[in-house]
């Protein structure tokens, strides 16, 4: 580990650690009631008409729930510093922690994959920082670099 990140740790304990590790395990998230905070540290994607109103509005996917769960996991499996920290596949909903590549701060995403009609899907990502109270966009990079990758997966009768 960065010795710079190190120190930081000694402040802001969770930079201290690797992976996901330095943060509690994030429970079941009842995602019909995300209380996003007033700082401009999080980013949201959720279809049309979510409350709270998304950052980016997510289309309704022609696929079934299990597949685009499957498909977001793969994805987030390719994205850097970033580690698997709960997943719930029963409701299709997993949590990651995403580090900074320099100072180890730690951001937290959770995904959840909901069933639309008899062969489609939702999608909702919420990524949003640990510390501070900007993020300089970072969080709204992820969640727009997730869901591209997401889209370059699937096949266009799917989107």
């Amino acid at each position: 580990m960065n010795p710079l990140a190190w120190l930081i740790g000694l402040i802001l304990p969770a930079c201290g650690f690797p992976g996901a590790q330095g943060l509690p395990t994030p429970p079941l998230m009842d995602t019909a009631h995300i209380a996003r905070p007033a700082s401009p540290n999080t980013a949201l994607a959720a279809p049309g008409g979510f409350t709270p109103k998304p950052d980016i509005v997510t289309p309704a996917f022609k696929v079934a729930p299990d597949r685009l769960f499957a498909i977001v996991r793969q994805v987030a499996a390719k994205q850097p510093r970033t580690f698997e920290s709960a997943v719930y596949p029963e409701q299709r909903q997993v949590h990651y922690v995403a580090r900074s590549a320099v100072l180890n701060f730690p951001d937290l995403v959770t995904v959840q994959v909901q069933p639309n009609g008899t062969d489609g899907s939702t999608l909702i990502l919420y990524s949003r920082s640990v510390y501070g109270y900007s993020d300089l966009g970072v969080n709204r990079q992820r969640v727009t670099a997730w869901l591209a990758a997401i889209n370059a997966d699937l096949p266009s009768n799917e989107r």
